[in-house]
């Protein structure tokens, strides 16, 4: 088996990197230069024909053009790869079925939420403070009620999918969005602090 994660610096690929790393998991990393146009090159698109990254191959798995699975989308990668690799609804133990179903279907919802409401409220800071701000009110209490989103549910595995792409965001705030004032969201200082600090988080964003 071989994953190929193809990213770039200071792109979605970094959480998708992260997961990677925090689950131990073997990868191979192709990184592209987007400023040399190596995105819009056919090798690429073959992959993504969007040109842009992440993207990742699965040889273990035949997509329907019967060669090697090929995802884009980071959301959608990591859902993949909670699946199949990082056991996270591996279903196990009574009421495990309707469990894994459970996790599956929330992991989704935190997947979609950050791609598509905390990571445009990030862009849109300027015009819409108050959007972010509210969004990050909502996640202070979650993420102050327990050490993992998902956590208490069935067979709960502790950090997973969920958590790093919602962490990944987080971490992006004081770089990309330093006039966002944090201190009314003390758990997602915290966050942001825990994930920093994390080895395979550095290693992943090409700090370690």
């Amino acid at each position: 088996m071989t994953l190929t994660l193809y990213g770039a610096a200071r792109s979605r690929a970094s959480m998708v990197r992260w997961y990677l790393e925090e689950k131990a998991i073997p990868y191979v990393l192709v990184e592209l230069d987007l400023q040399a146009g190596e995105q819009r090159q056919a090798s690429f698109t073959a992959i993504n024909p969007f040109g842009k990254v992440p993207a990742l191959v699965d040889d273990s798995c035949t997509g329907p053009d019967g060669t090697a699975l090929k995802l884009f989308e980071s959301g959608a990668i990591l859902f993949h790869l909670a699946e199949r690799y990082g056991e996270e609804f591996l279903p196990t133990g009574p009421g495990a079925a309707e469990g894994a179903h459970v996790r599956r279907s929330l992991t989704a919802q935190w997947l979609l939420f950050a791609n598509a409401s905390l990571g445009p409220a990030m862009v849109m800071l300027d015009k819409r403070p108050e959007d972010l701000a509210h969004q990050l009110a909502s996640l202070d209490g979650c993420l102050a009620a327990a050490p993992h989103l998902l956590a208490g549910l069935w067979g709960d595995p502790g950090w997973g999918a969920a958590d790093c792409v919602v962490q990944a965001y987080l971490a992006y705030l004081p770089l990309f969005c330093p006039q966002q004032d944090l201190s009314p969201f003390p758990a997602v200082q915290s966050a942001i602090a825990a994930t920093q600090a994390r080895p395979a988080y550095r290693k992943a964003i090409g700090l370690a």
